[in-house]
């Protein structure tokens, strides 16, 4: 059982790295998905619980995810989709083709709490370098809450046996604190690892460790590949 969050260490490892995911061989065992743009992403705007739709590009980029979900599991069948229980998220996995088994709240964006639809030059204006890696997020989740958070959401996954790939199609903030957590490094250490609308990366074990396989492959990389007419 996931520990609650006042037993929970922000550096503690995921269930994951310890050898809890029973697809270990799978390559991969996890596929991460960003939903697709919205008008607060295109704007920079914190979109933590507001529950907003995607434009149409967005559209256009949650359909592109499905080919690169696909491309990614080659002939594997997921055998678990989840998702955010946000429009955003939903709809991407329902227009990339993969609707989803399961909706949840643990595969949300992170809470920015009072922080919510403001730009980082305007959150700096008040908290001078801030970022959400270091915060403050008054009235928020702190370091502590999400890793709590992600962390319950793994070990569940892991709990429920899954017999092969899982995907989860979730959010920005989301998508790399849990390639954090499956490294069994704390989620602050998402600030490396950028993700774009509509991207796609995946998670999986090299020599029985964990290791991110891809990251960030996004609809740009379609469309570079596509004749022009």
């Amino acid at each position: 059982m996931p520990r609650s969050a006042g037993e929970h260490s922000a550096h503690s490892p995921a269930l994951s790295t310890h050898g809890g995911w029973p697809a270990k061989n799978t390559a991969p065992a996890l596929v991460l998905v960003r939903h697709g743009e919205t008008e607060w992403s295109r704007s920079g705007q914190h979109t933590g619980r507001t529950d907003i739709p995607l434009t149409e590009t967005g559209e256009d980029q949650a359909r592109t995810s499905g080919e690169l979900v696909r491309a990614v599991l080659g002939s594997s069948i997921p055998a678990l989709v989840v998702s955010s229980n946000l429009q955003r998220a939903w709809r991407t996995a329902e227009l990339a083709g993969f609707p989803p088994d399961e909706r949840t709240v643990e595969a949300a964006e992170w809470d920015y709490g009072q922080l919510e639809g403001r730009t980082t030059p305007e959150i700096q204006q008040d908290y001078p370098d801030w970022s959400i890696w270091s915060g403050p997020i008054p009235g928020g989740e702190d370091e502590v809450a999400i890793t709590a958070r992600l962390d319950g959401l793994l070990n569940r996954i892991a709990a429920s046996r899954p017999s092969g790939p899982v995907l989860i199609f979730t959010h920005g903030h989301t998508s790399r604190c849990l390639a954090a957590r499956w490294l069994g490094e704390p989620v602050t250490a998402g600030r490396h690892y950028w993700m774009s609308t509509g991207a796609v990366s995946s998670l999986g074990y090299e020599h029985e460790r964990p290791v991110l396989l891809r990251w960030n492959v996004d609809s740009s990389i379609v469309a570079a590949g596509r004749p022009t007419t």
